[in-house]
C-alpha cells in the first residue's frame, strides 16, 4: 500500500469520482493536504501535521465510517503519507461458541482441581471449586481488561474465547482464554492500553488470589528438593513469606518447600501466564505494548533479549513459540505517525516490574 505512485494506469481500480471527492473532503475538514492522488487505487494523501494529529485523525475515522473506508497514516521516507483504503467485512461472532466453551473450561478445569485437591483437602469437590473460581476470575479478569479497552478505544473484538485444557498431570484444565482483535487499533496510545490492560488487570487479580491460597498453604522442611517441584515467582516468594508463618522446628532440613493449596497454585498460574504474556514479541500482549511505545529497532532487541531468557529459565516450548511469532511483522495501529503519551511511556516501567516479579525458573 505504499508503493510508488501510480496515476496513469489503466488497470487501476480507482474509485468512483465523486467518492474520491468525498473522501478528500473529509481528510481535508482535518488535516493539511500537499499533495491528493490515488496509487494502485488507493486515494493517498500528503500531509504537513500539525501537534494535534492524533485527535484529527481520531476525528476522520469517525468521518469516513458511514462510507466504509478508514484511513492509515504513517512515514513515507521523510513525508507523512494518509492512504484511505475500504473497511474490511467483519465476520459476525457467534456468542453460542464463547457460551460452549466456557462451559467445557469450567468442566475440565473441575476435573482438575479435583485431581489436585486429592490428598491436600479433606473435601476435594470443594477444592476443585475453589481451584476453578479462582482460575476463571484470572483468566476472565485478564481477557475483559482487554475487552474494555477495545471498546474504550473503538477497536472491534469478541468476547473472551476460553479454552478447555488437559488434566495434571498434563495441565491444569485449561489454556487460557483469547478474545478476537477484528479491526486495528486507531492509534499507538489505542495499541499499548490493549496490551498493558489484560496482563496488568489479571496480574492484580493474581495478587488477591496468592493471597487467599497462601494462607491455606502450608510449608515443609525437606533436605532436597522433591522431582517435579518448581520455583515460586519473586513476588508469590514474598507473599508467601508474609502471610504463612514459617515452621522453625526442623531445623536438620536445608530447605523450605511450600505445599500450595489449590488456590494458591492457581494464584502461581496466574503470575506465571501474566509473565508469559508480556514477552514483547509478535501478538503477544507485551508485542502488542512495545510495538506502541518503542521503535522497529528497540523492539526487535526488546524480543530477542526477552525470548534469550525464556531460554536461559528453562521455558523452551515457550521460547520456540515467542520466536516463531516475532519473525512475523506487527500490523501496527491506523495512526503510526502520533507519539505515545508521556504518561504511558512511564507505564512500561510498571509492565516490566510486572514481568520480573513474575519471573520464576522452572
Amino acid at each position: 500500500m505504499n508503493n510508488a505512485a501510480s496515476t496513469d494506469s489503466s488497470s487501476a481500480v480507482k474509485p468512483p469520482i465523486t467518492q474520491f471527492e468525498q473522501i478528500r473532503s473529509a481528510v481535508e475538514l482535518e488535516f493539511e493536504v500537499e499533495e491528493s492522488l490515488i496509487e494502485y487505487g488507493i486515494p493517498t494523501f500528503y500531509l504537513k501535521l500539525k501537534q494535534d494529529s492524533k485527535k484529527a485523525f481520531l476525528r476522520l475515522i469517525k468521518r469516513l465510517e458511514p462510507l466504509g473506508f478508514a484511513p492509515l497514516l504513517k512515514k513515507k521516507e521523510d513525508k507523512t503519507m494518509l492512504q484511505v483504503a475500504p473497511k474490511p467485512p467483519v465476520k459476525p461472532s457467534k456468542p453460542e461458541i464463547n457460551i460452549a466453551l466456557f462451559l467445557a473450561t469450567i468442566g475440565t478445569t473441575l476435573i482438575a482441581g479435583y485431581i489436585i485437591s486429592l490428598g491436600y483437602v479433606q473435601n476435594p469437590m470443594l477444592g476443585a471449586v475453589a481451584f476453578t473460581a479462582a482460575i476463571m476470575a484470572i483468566f476472565g479478569s485478564h481477557e475483559m481488561g482487554h475487552k474494555i479497552v477495545a471498546n474504550m478505544h473503538g477497536i472491534e473484538a469478541t468476547q473472551p474465547y476460553f479454552i478447555p485444557g488437559p488434566p495434571p498431570p498434563y495441565g491444569f484444565g485449561t489454556f487460557g482464554a483469547v478474545i478476537q482483535q477484528k479491526s486495528l487499533a486507531p492509534n499507538k496510545d489505542a495499541l499499548f492500553d490493549l496490551g498493558a490492560s489484560g496482563p496488568i488487570v489479571g496480574f492484580i487479580v493474581s495478587i488477591i488470589v496468592t493471597i487467599i491460597g497462601i494462607q491455606m498453604s502450608h510449608f515443609s522442611w525437606v533436605n532436597e528438593q522433591p522431582q517435579g517441584a518448581v520455583y515460586m515467582p519473586i513476588l508469590y516468594e514474598l507473599i508467601a513469606m508474609t502471610f504463612l508463618k514459617i515452621p522453625q522446628n526442623l531445623t536438620q532440613a536445608k530447605g523450605l518447600l511450600l505445599i500450595p493449596h489449590p488456590v494458591a497454585l492457581a494464584g502461581w498460574l496466574g503470575m506465571l501466564v501474566t509473565m508469559l504474556n508480556l514477552i514483547p514479541a509478535g501478538m503477544f500482549d507485551g508485542g502488542h505494548a512495545a510495538r506502541g511505545s518503542l521503535g522497529p529497532r528497540a523492539r526487535s532487541i526488546l524480543s530477542a533479549i526477552a525470548i534469550a531468557m525464556l531460554f536461559i529459565l528453562g521455558y523452551y516450548t515457550f521460547a520456540i513459540f515467542a520466536l516463531f511469532l516475532s519473525l512475523g511483522q506487527h500490523p501496527g495501529p491506523l495512526d503510526d505517525v502520533s507519539k505515545l503519551t508521556n504518561s504511558r511511556k512511564l507505564a512500561t516501567i510498571a509492565l516490566i516490574s510486572i514481568f520480573v516479579l513474575c519471573l520464576a525458573p522452572l
